[in-house]
């Protein structure tokens, strides 16, 4: 099993086990977590299980190319979110990420500190050249979270996402590796 731990000022990164999934439950059962994204409120925790369960699969592959990291808060051990990297071909060089952080721990910064990090892993550990960002048109925090770690908006993707509130627009992100950071 890989055993990958990055770490910021007040987070640890790693990747998800089976034994997060009563937490990956709740946070992906929160209403207001699950307003932009395109999973839906899972079920029951046995639909959590069967959607954790390729990416506990993934995450254990020699060269992981779709990563899927727990959250935590150093201080208090505390889960507070999901973070994902997901690697294209060779040839492309590029990763795309991903996060849900839980409601509670909104506007205080944490989203925005594991994005920069995860870049810098990316780029430094990876050796991307290029890391890449969608959400939808009407995230506003996470649109700010994007901007605030660099990267740049590049286009408009119309009625690409299916939220529950019905289809919505993408805006795509980006940031390369020779980008100031």
């Amino acid at each position: 099993m890989n055993k990958i731990k990055i770490e910021t000022a007040r987070t640890e990164l790693r990747l998800i086990e089976l034994t997060d999934l009563e937490s990956i439950h709740k946070l992906h059962s929160l209403p207001e977590t699950d307003e932009f994204n395109t999973l839906g409120i899972p079920e029951n925790i046995e639909k959590t299980k069967s959607i954790i369960e390729p990416w506990i699969s993934e995450n254990q592959v020699k060269d992981i190319k779709n990563y899927t990291f727990i959250i935590e808060q150093k201080e208090t051990e505390k889960f507070i979110g999901l973070f994902g990297l997901k690697l294209s071909s060779a040839k492309y060089n590029r990763g795309e990420v991903w996060y849900k952080l839980h409601s509670d721990l909104w506007n205080k910064g944490y989203a925005t500190e594991v994005l920069k990090m995860i870049i810098d892993y990316g780029f430094d550990t990876l050796g991307l050249h290029r890391i890449e960002a969608g959400c939808a048109v009407e995230n506003v925090a996470s649109i700010k979270v994007l901007e605030k770690v660099g990267m740049i908006r590049e286009g408009r993707g119309r009625r690409v996402l299916p939220l529950k509130s019905g289809w919505a627009d993408n805006f795509t992100y980006s940031i390369l590796e020779t980008d100031t950071r």
